[in-house]
């Protein structure tokens, strides 16, 4: 039997989250609050849209729509996760949310990551975090990569910032989009068998966690807030789709040599972006890295 943490189809492992897009109701002051606290760039804006960053790459797009809060469990966004180069970074963060009143909404330790968690004003779930060291991560035979949830030693945390805010740094990036599902197997086997990530941590009927190559996870699903739900509304505030970044033109082309031989829907649009709607309604894309 084949190892199910294996797919027979799999992404390049270069392959990884590349941005994700929100739709909001006051573009100002969601601009204002991820940049002024959270620690992105201000890359470009219009009466309608902002794209901001770390460097010049696009990590998030805000959309602003005359929409409604969301009052009953729906599927879609449970955090963006930026991922911040190194543990000094995570440092300065967590300094300049303190100081800042940010809505910290808690820290943890799991074992292959430290992460801080915030909500932005609009509802959204985000994730600041940094990777340990790979020697310090657990990886299993079969290429399972275990987590936890243990209290953050936030002391060694600060005592590691260098005390020199400037917002995220330049090779700041989206290490992971955590998503709210209806159901985790249906999750699973899509991610898996249709988009080619491989099954790196398994909660049960949870919870799933999945990426590319040997990372510990690109994706994360779970259904403890929307079990069976619906997905958003257009006119619903919230996750508008999330994209993931691919390597080169030929991976682009072998995904969609794939999809085409599964039968699966999707649709090819400008400079050759694939995009799908997975079993939960959730909107995602793959598109050339920047």
């Amino acid at each position: 039997m084949a190892n199910a943490l294996i797919p027979e189809f799999q992404l390049d492992e270069k392959t990884h989250p590349g941005n994700v897009a929100l739709k909001v109701n006051d573009l100002q002051k969601m601009i204002l609050f991820y940049t002024q606290v959270i620690g992105l760039r201000l890359l470009a804006q219009n009466a309608k849209k902002a794209t901001l960053g770390a460097g010049h790459t696009p990590l998030l797009y805000l959309y602003r729509i005359d929409g409604h809060r969301v009052t009953r469990q729906k599927t879609g966004l449970y955090h963006t996760a930026f991922l911040l180069p190194t543990r000094k970074d995570l440092g300065n963060a967590l300094i300049h949310y303190i100081t800042t009143n940010a809505p910290l909404n808690g820290a943890a330790d799991h074992i292959y990551s430290e992460a801080l968690y915030l909500t932005d004003p609009e509802g959204n779930g985000i994730e600041v975090y940094h990777d340990k060291p790979r020697s310090k991560w657990i990886i299993k035979e079969d290429g399972e990569i275990p987590s936890d949830t243990l209290e953050m030693d936030v002391e060694s945390v600060l005592e590691a910032a260098d005390k020199k805010w400037a917002g995220f740094p330049d090779d700041s990036m989206v290490g992971h989009v955590h998503l709210s599902v209806a159901d985790v197997d249906d999750t699973q086997d899509f991610y898996t068998k249709v988009l080619g990530l491989s099954l790196k941590f398994n909660f049960g009927d949870a919870a799933k966690f999945l990426a590319t190559g040997g990372y510990h996870h690109h994706i994360g699903a779970n259904v403890w807030m929307s079990r069976q739900a619906a997905p958003l509304a257009k006119n619903e505030i919230g996750l508008k789709y999330y994209s993931f970044y691919v390597p080169n033109p030929a991976e682009l082309a072998r995904i969609q040599n794939h999809l085409s031989q599964l039968k699966v829907d999707f649709e090819l649009a400008e400079n050759n972006e694939i995009w799908f709607t997975d079993p939960s309604g959730i909107t995602g894309h793959f598109e050339l890295q920047p």
